[in-house]
């Protein structure tokens, strides 16, 4: 159960009367974003951060209850100790790295999404989506008290919307009564029923999978517990459902989930009798709990065709939407944010033209297309439309155990990951072409371990030129960008880790990082004119 604190996060940013209401004309800000939930509200820290002053228009007035969301992944983390958040997430969060998979009885496979050493954040901690939400709000207000440029207006509906050439005119309705505001840019971050995609009349286009699932968090008494592991079950042997996902959460509430089928009537499956017998059935009937919290959902996996509509940006749920299984949703929508947070900064400062804008709608998309694909084949594995696709999947469970050829086949939801924008136009893809794989142009950039820390935190959210093992110059200035150099020798990580994920077999390698750590070009060796012609495609200033 969320403690007494978070149980009134809901009024987080309780409606007070803003002076644009007063205004004789509409006032027009920089940024107006639609969603106070966790994108809407990453994405006004990632803009603040960089002194861009940025509006949250949100219909409620803080958090929403129930867990929802609960697994967040590596990056998002990653992401969230840039803003300045996760210390507090990491310590309420539990930590888990690995999974297994049941077969009715039978514990046929298990993972551990982060075998390697050499990371500051684990592979994914499980914590209630409230709690997510308020570790950022709680940043926010540190932020505001040293006078960085967020507001979160609550109880400020967006009611409609008029889109102009080079601004966006927003009318708000509050308690008080409507006013009219105005934004250089508009993002909607309102979620997967966006009332700004239908504002705008823009197509949400995908596939809805025809299964029901059922959510319980409980609390359970006594003595009874699990490891702090992913669970999950096909066919599961207490027959509660066609399969069953368990997942611990802090206050020692857990998570569990039923396929409960798609012909069902919810109202009666929703009524606590019939929730419990499920549990009792899967617990057991001397283990005692309290329920917390449940729900009933289908799943859709759709996007936006484009990412940019004019002066208009989608992030989040509003802009994909993908099923649970593999937690990518709240971790795609944070990768959103990372991605354009930075790119939005320099248009608005003048430092890059307005067209590096459409490199968020490609590369996003990518990561979309690439989440909505993996999730479509763990919900095609877990729920088969057919007896032959049944049949295969129950021979792949039975195979697994015992062959680990099968392993990589069984797909209980592959879990989320960065995404890798090959293909991107800010890539700079004639350097270093024997480096290691997984830190190729477009990568995300893996964490290291140096003498007196990680690498990461060091690389921090400037563009970055590092080198590795090689000469550099100590600093590095182009067209008003933010450029620091990092110099570290891999002799200072004796695990050899630094090396392995960055240098491979070369011996040494100059990269020029991102603000949203991602690789943007990668050499063997210092070259100024290579470096400047990079940081021009990054930076969007050269197609």
């Amino acid at each position: 159960m969320l403690d007494d604190r978070y149980q009134l996060a809901f009024k987080a940013y309780p409606y007070q009367r803003s002076p644009d209401q007063d205004a004789k004309t509409p006032v027009r800000h920089p940024v107006v974003i639609m969603g106070g939930g966790p994108i809407g509200v990453a994405t006004a820290l990632d803009l603040g951060r960089q002194g861009i002053r940025a509006i949250v228009l949100d219909d409620h007035e803080g958090v929403g209850m129930g867990s929802r969301a609960i697994c967040f992944a590596k990056r998002s983390l990653e992401i969230a100790d840039r803003y300045g958040c996760a210390g507090p997430m990491l310590e309420k969060g539990v930590v888990w790295n690995v999974g297994k998979v049941f077969y009715e009885d039978r514990n046929v496979f298990e993972f551990n999404l982060l075998p390697e050493d050499g990371h500051k954040f684990p592979a994914f901690i499980n914590m209630q989506q409230p709690y997510f939400e308020q570790f950022m709000i709680d940043r926010v207000r540190e932020l505001q008290s040293s006078g960085a440029p967020i507001e979160l207006r609550g109880k400020n509906r967006v009611d409609s919307v008029e889109m102009k050439d080079d601004h966006v005119v927003i009318h708000v309705m509050t308690p008080e009564g409507p006013y009219t505001i105005e934004a250089d840019w508009l993002i909607g971050a309102d979620g997967a029923n966006s009332p700004l995609r239908g504002m705008l009349g823009l197509e949400f286009e995908g596939r809805v999978f025809q299964d029901s699932f059922l959510i319980a968090d409980i609390k359970m008494k006594g003595d009874a517990s699990f490891p702090t592991e992913r669970w999950f079950w096909f066919e599961p042997p207490f027959k509660s459902g066609a399969s069953t996902l368990l997942h611990k959460q802090p206050d020692d509430v857990w998570r569990i989930d039923f396929q409960i089928g798609w012909d069902v009537d919810r109202k009666e499956e929703m009524k606590e009798e019939n929730i419990r017998a499920r549990l009792d059935a899967m617990l057991g009937p001397d283990i005692e709990y309290e329920m917390i919290w449940s729900s009933i959902y289908t799943f859709q996996c759709k996007r936006m065709d484009r990412f940019r509509e004019g002066r208009a940006l989608f992030a989040g749920d509003s802009a994909h939407q993908v099923s649970p299984f593999g937690a990518r949703g709240a971790n795609s929508g944070m990768q959103d944010v990372d991605n354009l947070g930075w790119k939005l900064g320099l248009v608005l400062s003048s430092k890059a033209p307005e067209t590096l804008l459409d490199s968020y709608d490609f590369e996003r998309g990518h990561g979309a297309d690439e989440n909505i694909l993996n999730s479509t084949r763990a919900t095609d594995f877990i729920t088969p439309k057919s007896e032959i696709s049944k049949i295969f999947r129950n021979a792949v469970l039975n195979l697994s155990e015992k062959h680990a050829f099968a392993r990589p086949l069984v797909n209980s939801g592959r879990l989320s990951v960065p995404c890798t924008y090959d293909g991107s136009s800010l890539n700079s893809v004639d350097g270093l072409n024997a480096g290691p794989l997984r830190t190729r142009p477009g990568s995300s950039c893996p964490d290291a371990p140096l003498a007196d820390g990680f690498l990461l935190p060091e690389l921090g959210d400037d563009f970055v030129i590092l080198a590795i093992d090689a000469e550099a110059p100590d600093a590095f200035e182009q067209s008003g960008l933010n450029v620091r150099v990092v110099s570290v020798s891999s002799v200072d990580d004796p695990s050899g880790q630094l090396a392995g994920r960055y240098l491979g077999e070369a011996h040494s390698a100059v990269y020029l990082i991102r603000p949203d750590q991602h690789v943007a070009a990668r050499f063997e060796h210092f070259c100024e004119a290579s470096m400047r012609a990079a940081l021009r495609r990054a930076s969007g200033q050269e197609a």
